[in-house]
C-alpha cells in the first residue's frame, strides 16, 4: 500500500508572469506558499489486468486496460495523461481524495498532477526529483492536455515551503526557498486569512486570453504583469526583513495591479468583499489563483481579525484555517505489510538479525523516501 499527499498553494505576488507567454518574452517571477491543505493519492495492487481509478471529489470512477490507447480526456484526464505518459499499464487501484475542491485558485490540478506521478513513479522504484515531477507536471498539462497553465503550481506542490521562483526566458526555473527568522514567519502565518467567496472555477480560460493578451501586447496586460513580478521581488525583500507590514501593503498594490491584467480577474461581489474586509482592518490581499472566484486572502494583524471575521461571516463567507506546508509532495505510507505488495514497499531494507539467541527474528529498516 503507498498513500502520497502533495499541498496546495497560495500565491503572494508574479501570478501570470509564469505563463509561457509571458516568460519566454520577459521572463518570470513568482512569491507563493505552500499550504497543510492536500490532495491525496492510495495506490494498491490487482490481481487482474485492469487499472481502476476512483475519485472520491468528484464522485467518478472508472475501469481500464490499454492505457496507450486511452483517451485522455473527461472527469479522469489527469490520472489517465499520467499515466500514459508513463506509460503504465500495470494492475493498480488509484484512489484519489481531496481537502480542496478544484477550481478554488489554490492550484489543486496540478497538486493532482504532481500527485499521481510520485506515487507512480515511487511505486515503480523509479521516483523522481522534486525538479523532474514539477517539469513533468507541467508537460503533461501543457502538452498533454494541452491547458493555458503556469509554472508555479507544479513546483509549490512538489518543493512545499515559502519560495521565490524564478522563470528564465528558456524556461529554466529555479526554486529559491525564503530563510526567514522563525518568529517572523510565525508572525506572517497567524496575520494570513482565507475566505471561500462561494464560487469555483476553472482558470483556464482566464489564463488563455491573458497569454494571447500578452502575446498581442494588448491593453494594460504586459504593463500589469511587470509590475506584479517586480513586487514579488519586493515582497520576497520586506519578508527577508521582517517587514510584515510593508508585505501587507505590497500586497493590495499586487492586488490592484492583477486586476488590470484582466477584467474577469475581479467582479462586484469580491471587490466588495475586498473592500469591507479594508473597512473591518485587513491591510492587504488578494483573489488567490488566476483570479474570478475561489478564495479571498487577506492580510491582517490578529487584533483586527475578529471584525473581519464577523463582517465577512454575515456575507456568508467561510474562513478556511490553514498553516503553511514545508515538505511538498512525499509518501507518508509506503507499507508491504498492509497488502502484501512488495513494490508498495520499496522504501524498506529487510535484514536477518540474529542476536545471538536459537530464534532468527526479523528487521525492518526505513531506507528513506
Amino acid at each position: 500500500m503507498l498513500i502520497v499527499r502533495s499541498p496546495v498553494r497560495i500565491s503572494f505576488a508574479g501570478g501570470g508572469t509564469d505563463l509561457p507567454a509571458y516568460f519566454q518574452q520577459y521572463g518570470g517571477a513568482v512569491l507563493s506558499t505552500a499550504i497543510n491543505k492536500y490532495f491525496y493519492t492510495f495506490l494498491g495492487r490487482r490481481n487482474d489486468d485492469r487499472i481502476q481509478i476512483i475519485s472520491s471529489d468528484l464522485k467518478v470512477f472508472g475501469n481500464f486496460r490499454d492505457i496507450a490507447n486511452i483517451q485522455t480526456e473527461g472527469e479522469l484526464e489527469i490520472p489517465l495523461a499520467v499515466l500514459k505518459h508513463l506509460q503504465c499499464d500495470i494492475p493498480i487501484d488509484l484512489f484519489l481524495a481531496s481537502e480542496i475542491p478544484p477550481g478554488t485558485g489554490l492550484g489543486s490540478s496540478a497538486s493532482v498532477c504532481v500527485n499521481i506521478l510520485k506515487a507512480v513513479t515511487v511505486y515503480l522504484n523509479h521516483p523522481l526529483s522534486k525538479h523532474d515531477l514539477a517539469e513533468t507536471a507541467f508537460y503533461i498539462a501543457q502538452h498533454l492536455l494541452q491547458r493555458h497553465v503556469g509554472k508555479q503550481d507544479e513546483y509549490a506542490a512538489a518543493y512545499g515551503g515559502l519560495n521565490y521562483i524564478s522563470i528564465q526566458k528558456d524556461g529554466t526555473t529555479e526554486v529559491q526557498p525564503l530563510k526567514l527568522e522563525d518568529s517572523t514567519m510565525q508572525a506572517l502565518q497567524s496575520n494570513l486569512m482565507l475566505f471561500f467567496t462561494g464560487s469555483a472555477h476553472h482558470s483556464w480560460t482566464i489564463l488563455q486570453e491573458q497569454e494571447q493578451s500578452t502575446r498581442e501586447h494588448r491593453g494594460s496586460t504586459v504593463q500589469a504583469l511587470h509590475e506584479v513580478k517586480s513586487l514579488a521581488e519586493q515582497m520576497r525583500e520586506t519578508l527577508c526583513a521582517g517587514d510584515l507590514a510593508s508585505f501587507g501593503l505590497l500586497l493590495h498594490k499586487g492586488w490592484e495591479a492583477k486586476k488590470q491584467v484582466s477584467q474577469r480577474i475581479s467582479n462586484d461581489h469580491i471587490d466588495h468583499l475586498y473592500e469591507l474586509s479594508r473597512r473591518h482592518g485587513a491591510i492587504g490581499g488578494k483573489i488567490t489563483g488566476a483570479g474570478g472566484g475561489g478564495f479571498l486572502l487577506l492580510y491582517c494583524e490578529p487584533e483586527k481579525q475578529a471584525a473581519v471575521r464577523q463582517a465577512l461571516s454575515e456575507e456568508g463567507i467561510r474562513e478556511m484555517a490553514f498553516a503553511f506546508d514545508s515538505q511538498g509532495a512525499q509518501a507518508i505510507v509506503n507499507d508491504p505489510f498492509i497488502d502484501g505488495d512488495k513494490n508498495g514497499g520499496s522504501r524498506w531494507t529487510f535484514l536477518m538479525h540474529t542476536p545471538g539467541s536459537a530464534h532468527s527474528t526479523w528487521e525492518r529498516l526505513r531506507s528513506g523516501s
